[in-house]
């Protein structure tokens, strides 16, 4: 795994990296589409604290949770309104400035590279597409395949896929829910506080370092991963 060019032992084989919020710039589009779909639905609307927390839980789950009066049963119709605003508004969404080149670097040095997201398969299958990043990711899980976040199978999925263990993996991400799961799963963790939830949150996690921007993230990784 590690580079001809360097003699420095590398601490991370593989980093793994929750998508929206912490690569794509999703959060307030998220947030809007789940507000939408509750008022279609004519439920109370969540403050955007309320549909921020909930990102980076599978759909079904999050939609339960911001609409706990919906009986559960009806919890797919609510998630078929939220996916028809958030489809009409997606070609809007991008990387966050400076992602492409955070993984550029990070291939160049061989680290294996993953996605562990709360998305469906095919929603994430489109996000890669829109922002041409299929077949950089060395493999990726969704919650509709496996386990939603907290429970630590997605990463374990994804370690014992790349023959990598929990000490030499790295989860970044920018909601409890993703920080919970590097807990969960044993793994090493940094948050970023761009995404969905406020860094406050982050104090009671053991992360190795909270980014404020990509930029920052980037220089954390060239030092220390």
């Amino acid at each position: 795994m590690n580079s001809p060019s360097s003699s420095r032992p590398r601490q991370f084989d593989l980093i793994v990296f929750d998508w929206d919020g912490t690569l794509y710039d999703s959060t307030a589009l998220i947030v809007r589409c789940i507000q939408a779909a509750c008022a279609d639905l004519e439920l109370p609307i969540p403050s955007r604290t309320a549909a921020s927390y909930v990102i980076g839980l599978g759909l079904h789950d999050a939609l339960a949770h911001v609409a706990p009066t919906l009986p559960k049963e009806r919890v797919p119709e609510l998630g078929l309104r939220y996916r028809h605003h958030y489809f009409q508004r997606q070609h809007e969404l991008s990387l966050f400035d400076g992602s492409l080149e955070l993984l550029a670097e990070l291939k160049s040095r061989h680290h294996w590279l993953a996605v562990a997201t709360g998305k469906t398969r095919s929603g994430l299958n489109e996000a890669l597409e829109h922002v041409a990043l299929r077949g950089v990711f060395d493999a990726t899980r969704t919650a509709d395949e496996t386990q939603s976040k907290p429970h630590p199978l997605m990463l374990q999925e994804l370690m014992a896929e790349l023959s990598i263990g929990p000490d030499r993996t790295l989860m970044i991400g920018d909601t409890t829910h993703d920080l919970q799961l590097a807990v969960n799963a044993g793994t090493h963790s940094v948050a970023v506080s761009y995404g969905a939830h406020e860094p406050a949150a982050f104090a009671d996690y053991p992360t190795r370092h909270v980014a404020h921007s990509v930029a920052e993230l980037k220089q954390w990784l060239m030092q220390h991963a």
